[in-house]
């Protein structure tokens, strides 16, 4: 290991790592603004089966509306913040502070490194192991059970279009009354992955003719499958990295996608912005000039404004109106507004994967499993640069970390 703390190619060779004899959940209450909980008391009879004791901190599950006489009588117990940061394992949804945690705890968060580098280093300096579950490797099949992302994103799509069509000054659907016939409303939805995918469809449900955009040129029939309509854009190709998402883009196709789809959308009445490149900043796809050109009424709703936002005036966690009469919805944590769904959802996902650290009656890192550590060099799946959800483990970080490895170092 490095002088600096910091894995110098020293590979973890494949073995499996106990990590002790006790097989304690320490479930946290999450930070101010997060409404979900990781682990729901209808997880406890799976974990108990699988041998965990599970300890819940007071609380952690009052605005998902868990309470905690609801866990008790599910069988964990529920005590103080310390007690659950004293677990074996520690399992949160936002990344917990780490100074009162002690060399070998395991922590499952979604810990998005790459935006938080400075919670890896605190981990590889306190020798706690670190996993984050947005780190998955999605293409694997065995990880879409607990892919939190996907889960998540689904949920926000649909929230994402619910939202604008609470702003928007007009029906959805198409309407024939004795007073006259109402047009059904137009809705753009900029990007189609998981949360983009919903949207379209949820916004289909409810009655609106939809209009839809991707980078990959492959999207168009799932864009189809639920509904949609695909916007083509000349020049496009599948912008796809080898772990499934959205590659960074040319500023010259970013000007060219923003031109043609915010054409579409210029007498949309809701658009919805998806696109999300992980690791990195939101994209703007939604440019101020776009804004101007929009008709009076209309609602945009962007999906990123916690990253920085698709749309160049959102203001985060706010809704805000322009001068000629767009609404633009900010909202930071879509998934959050539904937290009772979205809290079983990460709670099923967690649960899944707790199940694979299980080793009779202990807990235990296999260095050989491809949802901890990425597929093999040589596998259809393997991305080279980058492992699956284990970040770093006794002091280091793991070696196929290296994309990682590199913003950690800057720190």
């Amino acid at each position: 290991m490095r002088a600096d703390g910091f894995n110098n190619g020293l590979q973890l060779h494949s073995t499996v790592i106990q990590i002790g004899d006790t097989m304690r959940v320490g479930v946290l209450k999450e930070v101010e603004g997060e409404n979900r909980v990781s682990i729901v008391p209808g997880s406890l009879k799976k974990l108990k089966k699988m041998g965990f004791e599970v300890v819940i901190e007071s609380g952690a599950g009052i605005i998902s509306h868990n309470s905690d006489s609801d866990y008790e009588a599910a069988g964990s117990t529920v005590s103080s913040r310390e007690d659950a940061l004293s677990c074996d394992v520690v399992v949160s949804i936002s990344m917990p502070d780490t100074s009162n945690l002690k060399q070998g705890q395991i922590i499952a968060c979604v810990a998005d490194p790459f935006r938080n580098p400075s919670s890896v280093k605190a981990c590889v300096d306190a020798g706690i192991t670190l996993i984050s579950m947005d780190m998955i490797p999605r293409r694997l099949s065995r990880a879409q059970a607990m892919d939190v992302n996907s889960s998540q994103d689904n949920l926000a799509g649909y929230k994402a279009v619910l939202l604008g069509a609470a702003h928007v000054p007009r029906g959805i659907p198409m309407m024939t009354t004795s007073a006259g016939t109402v047009r059904p409303s137009k809705f753009v939805i900029m990007g189609s992955g998981v949360a983009g995918l919903q949207a379209i469809a949820t916004a289909k449900r409810l009655g609106a003719v939809v209009y839809a955009s991707d980078v990959r040129k492959s999207a168009a029939e799932q864009i189809e499958s639920v509904g949609g309509r695909f916007i083509e854009v000349d020049g496009m190709d599948d912008f796809e990295d080898e772990s499934g998402y959205a590659k960074p883009l040319t500023p010259e196709f970013i000007q060219k996608v923003n031109d043609t789809v915010c054409q579409v959308a210029s007498d949309a009445d809701v658009i919805v912005t998806t696109a999300r490149i992980f690791g990195r900043p939101a994209p703007i796809t939604v440019p101020s000039s776009a804004i101007s050109s929009f008709k009076p009424g209309s609602v945009v709703v962007d999906m990123n404004a916690d990253v920085g936002g698709n749309c160049e005036l959102t203001v985060p966690g706010e809704v805000v109106s322009t001068e000629n009469g767009i609404t633009i919805v900010g909202t930071k944590n879509l998934a959050g507004e539904l937290a009772s769904t979205a809290s079983m959802l990460f709670s099923n996902n967690m649960t899944t994967f707790l199940s694979t650290l299980v080793d009779g009656n202990t807990i235990r890192i296999d260095m050989d499993d491809a949802i901890l550590v990425g597929a093999p060099e040589g596998d259809d799946f393997y991305v080279a640069g980058m492992g699956g959800v284990l970040l770093c483990h006794d002091g280091e970080i793991h070696y196929k970390q290296t994309r990682l490895s590199e913003v950690v170092a800057q720190c």
